[in-house]
């Protein structure tokens, strides 16, 4: 019997102007994707450092969920605050597992008293849906929205560039959202990202998302960017990619994500647990001891790039972790990565080493980011 045919690849709103903007397009979440555009990786991350990118990310899940519970109940599904969220602002979150282990993590913005605007990873967008309208869907309106394209602008410019279009976005700061008219366009914008820099990411109805892609090209700052540069971007920013840095056998502590679960959800808070793993996730926060692998960044001191999933070994050349995301950092000019490493190696300054085609290069645990971030707080 031969092979099934792998199913076609989806594409977003904006393929035939990736086409013809030359992009190299990759199978990536079940899309055809951009990759680069004929300018490069290393050209598209300088030039979002320095000026403004603009990145589809529509292959992203988006969602509502709509009515007086829907606070209350997705709260039920992640160690985050959501109840306490103020109309206007976003906050990171993570779906959990019964074992504390992560199904996505996820951005989440209180629209309204009973609505929140909810944007998942494409690769988990299916059963993200699934298990959101399973779990809750009996407490509140889960609405995916398959018609809504995902913009990304980023950089230092795309405040300036974003106020020429609509001025009402000058006044979002870090972390918050609205909704805005931008080149006739309805969009649903937030101040946030995944590069590290200052930005905004843009929904957009898919039939509308042509036109503000080609009005946001037309302004001298930006150029277009593609996944190769998003992921440089966030690994310099100290960001986690879902599916290397974070899976389902990965727990929030594990992954160094303690900041993203407020004080009121754990141990001692007036809501305490009350989510799905949190005997799991209670456990680690109260005793870190019990960890067996913690999350680190490691910067090499030779210039030898250093990639998933290279294996860690120490000083007597004993397996003691293996690297999740590595690369050449641009901006720096030195490799950096992502790795789990056991608890025993996670302090700053560490020394280990990665394995790279039979050879140790050394490496330094150190913070997080690798590059400053530039979010405008206000």
């Amino acid at each position: 019997m031969s092979a099934p045919a792998a199913a076609p690849l989806l594409t977003t709103p904006l393929n035939a102007l990736h086409l013809e903007l030359g992009a190299r397009m990759v199978p990536f979440a079940g899309y055809s994707m951009p990759v680069q555009y004929p300018a490069g990786l290393m050209a598209e991350h300088l030039h979002t450092r320095a000026q403004a990118g603009l990145f589809d990310v529509s292959h992203m899940g988006q969602l509502r969920l709509i009515g007086p519970d829907a606070a209350a109940a997705f709260e039920t599904l992640m160690p985050v605050d959501v109840i306490d969220l103020p109309v206007g602002k976003q906050r990171y979150g993570l779906l959990l597992n019964e074992a504390g282990g992560i199904i996505d993590d996820l951005m989440f913005l209180r629209v309204g008293p009973d609505e929140i605007f909810v944007i998942v990873n494409g690769a988990c967008k299916v059963g993200d849906i699934a298990h959101i309208q399973a779990q809750i869907g009996q407490r509140c309106q889960v609405v995916p929205l398959p018609d809504q394209a995902l913009l990304a602008l980023q950089g230092p410019q795309a405040a300036a560039v974003l106020a020429r279009l609509a001025p009402g976005a000058a006044q979002l700061v870090f972390m918050t959202g609205a909704r805005l008219t931008i080149a006739g366009a309805d969009c649903l914008v937030t101040r946030s990202g995944y590069t590290g820099e200052d930005g905004f990411e843009i929904s957009v109805p898919a039939a509308q998302a042509e036109a503000l892609a080609r009005t946001l090209l037309a302004q001298p700052e930006v150029q277009p960017i593609g996944l190769g540069a998003r992921n440089s971007l966030r690994l310099e920013a100290g960001l986690c990619l879902y599916g290397n840095d974070l899976d389902v056998t990965t727990t929030p502590v594990e992954a160094g994500l303690n900041w993203a679960m407020q004080k009121v959800r754990r141990s001692g808070g007036a809501r305490a647990g009350g989510f799905i793993g949190a005997d799991v996730v209670l456990a680690q926060l109260d005793n870190p001891a019990s960890l067996t692998r913690q999350r680190v960044a490691l910067i090499a001191q030779e210039r030898v790039p250093v990639r998933e999933p290279a294996v860690l070994e120490n000083l007597d050349g004993q397996h003691i972790g293996h690297v999740t995301s590595g690369l050449l950092s641009p901006t720096l000019n030195q490799p950096i990565a992502l790795a789990y490493v056991q608890p025993d190696y996670a302090a700053l300054g560490t020394e280990l080493f990665a394995i790279v085609r039979g050879k140790p290069v050394p490496m330094v645990v150190v913070p997080t980011p690798f590059v400053p971030t530039r979010y405008y707080r206000g």
